[in-house]
């Protein structure tokens, strides 16, 4: 084979990449932009104007949307206990396994990738008469919600911290660590999560951004969420919801170029 060939058969040319990107970046932009202009928009007929956006900071902006903004406090709440249920539970799981039960790894990863092979409103039939429970026992309250988009993230969580304990000898790291003295709560704290921290936040961003958009669940649950409000405020003032829409895509952007971030400082610290 020449090495034209192996050439050809590794890795399309930089032009062929730049196409590509660009095919992909307008899939993306197109429809972003239709959005910027459309909450630019004064009325069908009307000119461009910022009267949507300032409207937002009105006086009167408290008490017309109190609604959405309850509903984007409540999506807050739920994306830091569904985050915490990750790192308290899914986390030390992950670390239990992985040095004392190897032998349960594929266990553990069969059972963590059940979840995205089961469609949100098949999983709601199944939660809503545990959820019938959970009232009773805990209340109504939204950040119950959390244990459901717990189950949502849990395939998510557990790649992007799996793909970080396959990075590191955790096993090595700790038999160091307990050969010098250190108790298991010290090897945790002090030893691993510092190792393991890229994973952890990756977790964590993959996390706030789905339940961020998440709607399915948190409708048939009958709780208020973001999207949930974002629906219904559309039927009134949707260039308000368009506006809003905006925003949680640059906020799910960001965090997405955040994970991409670690990841590349990861491999580059692995190559070095």
């Amino acid at each position: 084979m020449t090495s034209n060939e192996t050439r050809l058969g590794s890795e399309p040319s930089k032009v062929v990449r730049w196409i590509i990107l660009g095919i992909v970046g307008l899939v993306f932009a197109i429809p972003i932009i239709a959005m910027i202009q459309f909450t630019l928009r004064a009325g069908i007929h009307g000119g461009l104007t910022l009267d949507h956006w300032t409207g937002l900071f009105a006086p009167e902006a408290a008490v017309t949307y109190r609604s959405l903004f309850t509903s984007i406090s409540n999506s807050v709440v739920l994306a830091i206990v569904t985050v915490a249920i990750i790192l308290v539970l899914v986390l030390p799981t992950m670390i239990l396994v992985h040095l004392q039960f190897p032998r349960l790894r594929r266990v553990l990863e069969f059972i963590c990738i059940i979840p995205i092979t089961v469609p949100a409103v098949v999983l709601v039939v199944g939660l809503a008469p545990v959820y019938a429970i959970v009232v009773q026992v805990l209340g109504g309250s939204i950040w119950t919600l959390a244990f459901a988009y717990g189950i949502t993230v849990l395939p998510y969580a557990y790649r992007a911290i799996q793909a970080n304990l396959d990075s590191v000898d955790v096993v090595t790291l700790s038999e160091a660590a307990r050969s010098l003295g250190a108790s298991w709560l010290n090897v945790m704290w002090r030893v691993l999560l510092p190792n393991l921290r890229r994973g952890i936040l990756a977790a964590s961003f993959i996390a706030v951004a789905v339940v961020l958009g998440e709607f399915t669940i948190a409708s048939l649950l009958n709780r208020s969420n973001l999207q949930v409000a974002l629906l219904q405020i559309s039927q009134s003032d949707p260039y308000v919801a368009t506006i809003f829409a905006l925003l949680a895509l640059a906020l799910v952007f960001v965090l997405l170029l955040l994970i991409g971030r670690l990841s590349s400082s990861r491999r580059n610290r692995s190559a070095s």
